[in-house]
């Protein structure tokens, strides 16, 4: 069975299919549509002589039941209720982006994803469990935790401190949850020279991973 995955980002669309070396990327924006989304994905696999007979799609926001519940704040509008099994006449499989990097990650026990781009994404990985969270949005100081580590504050303030609000951040995560282990994801994990204790880098190449894997077994999500 031929996998695409479609790892669906603010400023880019990544896509890749079983057996293909690279990565395609796609420019997306503030008002990308998900009917833009399939017309763009198709034009790209044709010309490139993708086959595929199923699709992930890795979404940055809040899915249940494999159905997109709200809008995103980063894209266009159109996207919840969004029928992609009809528009790629396809079986599809929608899972949280940060969900979808962690199963990729995944090697066992319970593992905490944590994310780090232009906000923050969350996920956990049990066995066939996996249990997208919204952490980011949780208070945290005068503020939410997403506002303090996210991009836009890391810019604010320089990488010392947000480097200390990100130790912090990882600490208070670390105790609420008792994870196994935590991996590190998201752009702006590489300025983490120091890693806390029962962390790892992860890498964006295994949201794909998780994408492809979503097929193999039956995971409850």
């Amino acid at each position: 069975m031929n996998v695409l995955v479609i790892d669906i980002g603010g400023s880019n669309i990544k896509i890749l299919a079983t057996g293909q070396p690279d990565r395609i990327k796609i420019p997306s924006g503030a008002d990308f549509t998900p009917n833009q989304l399939v017309a763009l994905v198709q034009n790209a696999t044709n010309e490139a002589s993708w086959k595929f007979d199923v699709v992930t799609v890795g979404f940055p926001g809040m899915v249940k039941n494999g159905k997109i519940v709200s809008d995103p704040v980063n894209l266009g509008i159109g996207w919840m209720g969004f029928d992609f099994e009809k528009a790629f006449g396809c079986p599809v499989k929608v899972i949280n982006d940060a969900a979808m990097q962690a199963l990729g990650s995944y090697e066992g026990g319970k593992l905490l994803f944590m994310g780090f781009g232009t906000g923050l994404g969350t996920a956990m990985i049990y066995e066939h469990l996996i249990l997208p969270l919204e952490g980011g949005h949780l208070p945290f100081k005068k503020g939410t935790f997403e506002t303090h580590v996210g991009n836009a504050n890391l810019l604010h303030l320089g990488k010392k401190q947000w480097k200390e609000l990100v130790i912090e951040t990882i600490e208070r995560f670390q105790n609420c949850f008792q994870p196994d282990e935590i991996v590190l994801g998201g752009g702006n994990s590489k300025f983490l020279e120091e890693l806390p204790a029962n962390c790892r880098l992860g890498s964006n190449k295994n949201a794909f991973a998780g994408g492809f894997k979503l097929w193999e077994k039956e995971y409850r999500f």
